[in-house]
């Protein structure tokens, strides 16, 4: 996609502000693939905590038809929390990152244990990471959140979004995403993480974040 003055609105600058801190974690900080890939990792749980906003802020035609996020919150959380914890164990297993006491003593029921296993790779990546990443998590957190008030909310994507349809949007975008961030840090890992691989591992996140971003809002504005 063809990058134009207009498309560079302040979530697009906030996007591309918050995706400049992974490079000086690479050449400042010592950040290896581990890091990169865990951090870009964490930006699932950031779509997910804004896309159950989303369907909260969903319009809907009568008051009744609200009670229908009654169910789609929680089985979206269930359902996207599951599928992001495997990922995020994945991640943390390739790289060699799991021991045996992993997931604790606790056993929680039925379906939740899907929550569970995303609490404990939470848990457990926030205890290897280091501190400054977590300012990174942050600035990634915040720039989700000025694209949620600015386009979602004042450009009023919500009045033409319908929760079932948001309920699966952001899995294309994650395997997409980490089909390549997750093979990149692999090989780059495997070949000792060195600078100038890790760049391209940064731009290549970059430039697919803008263009997915933009797509995706320009589709939901014209529906609007």
């Amino acid at each position: 996609m063809k990058l134009t003055k207009k498309d560079f609105d302040i979530p697009v600058i906030a996007l591309l502000a918050s995706n400049t801190i992974p490079l000086f974690g690479v050449f400042f900080l010592g950040w290896d693939a581990f890091f990169i890939v865990l951090l870009y990792w964490s930006e699932n749980l950031i779509i997910g905590f804004y896309n159950i906003l989303k369907i909260v802020f969903t319009a809907a035609p009568h008051p009744i038809a609200h009670l229908g996020k009654l169910f789609f919150i929680p089985f979206f959380t269930i359902h996207y929390g599951g599928f992001t914890a495997v990922h995020g164990l994945f991640v943390l297993a390739i790289f060699n990152k799991v021991d045996e006491n992993f997931m604790g003593r606790e056993k929680w029921p039925f379906c939740l244990i899907f929550l569970e296993l995303l609490v404990n790779v939470i848990r457990h990546m926030y205890s290897v990471i280091p501190s400054q990443m977590k300012l990174a998590i942050l600035a990634l957190f915040l720039s989700h959140g000025v694209s949620f008030v600015y386009n979602y909310l004042l450009k009023r994507e919500f009045a033409s979004a319908n929760p079932g349809k948001l309920m699966g949007s952001p899995y294309a975008r994650v395997v997409v995403m980490h089909f390549a961030i997750l093979g990149g840090g692999f090989f780059v890992m495997a070949l000792g993480s060195p600078a100038a691989l890790l760049l391209i591992l940064v731009v290549l996140k970059t430039f697919l974040d803008v263009n997915l971003h933009l797509r995706g809002h320009k589709k939901a504005q014209a529906m609007t």
